[in-house]
């Protein structure tokens, strides 16, 4: 197995630093560069950071905060919301950030991850898939969880990595900020059907909730926020937990 990567999302809207709980009922949890100055000191692996007002505004990514960002982050950074273009891709890439996050542009435009994927590296781009349970099984959601894309969850995750992505951040609607545990089938169902990195998010609240979406559902990676804002426990505490039941992590 590889080294699991231990990663937390920090959310920001107009308003600045936010939680919510199913993609609804966001309340601040304090200011974007103390939580970045922070995490530099506990050994975090990589950081995203998603704009989730950008898109539903039809504005472009925050640049001047982005750029400020990156200026204090000590990790790789991934940086989502309001991406449509090559141009904003380029720009983010300029100002330090490592990776881009692309959710809901290529709904529209499926060929915009070849197009980002032939300039900057397959590696740079993650595709963010937002997935809800539904009648009809898990389906895709855009604009920040608000627009159903009536579109099945693997075979757009499949979509995305033959047209070029390089990671998928899967994120469970139902459960993201509950902090009742990750939704293990979909995580599993995602791992199980795609060949690339699958970075699992949405419901973290324990660290066994962490270790069954490593163990049961086979994620790459875990992303995590309310673990972090609204407990004790830190990104170091998690990584000696998840080494103790023999889950390879990188330096603690």
């Amino acid at each position: 197995m590889l080294k699991i990567r231990v990663i937390p999302t920090l959310l920001v809207n107009e308003f600045g630093l936010i939680k919510d709980v199913k993609f609804n009922h966001a309340r601040r949890v304090g200011s974007l560069l103390p939580a970045i100055k922070v995490y530099n000191h506990r050994e975090v692996d990589e950081l995203i950071l998603l704009d989730i007002s950008a898109t539903i505004q039809n504005r472009p990514p925050d640049f001047q905060m982005i750029a400020e960002a990156a200026s204090y982050c000590l990790m790789p950074l991934t940086v989502g919301g309001g991406i449509k273009d090559i141009q904003h891709i380029r720009t983010l890439f300029q100002l330090g950030v490592d990776k881009v996050a692309i959710n809901s542009s290529p709904f529209a435009k499926p060929e915009f991850i070849t197009e980002a994927a032939n300039q900057f590296g397959s590696q740079s781009i993650v595709i963010s898939i937002d997935a809800k349970k539904t009648a009809e099984g898990y389906q895709c959601f855009s604009h920040a969880g608000r627009k159903a894309e009536h579109c099945d969850v693997v075979s757009w995750a499949k979509r995305c990595e033959t047209l070029g992505a390089g990671e998928i951040l899967i994120t469970s609607i139902d459960q993201d900020g509950t902090m009742q545990g990750y939704d293990l089938a979909l995580v599993q169902l995602i791992t199980s059907q795609v060949n690339i990195p699958v970075i699992a998010s949405g419901g973290a609240g324990t660290l066994s909730h962490v270790k069954d979406a490593i163990v049961l559902g086979q994620a790459n990676a875990i992303a995590c926020a309310s673990l972090f804002h609204f407990t004790e426990l830190t990104p170091c505490q998690l990584k000696e937990y998840l080494a103790q039941h023999g889950i390879p992590v990188r330096k603690i």
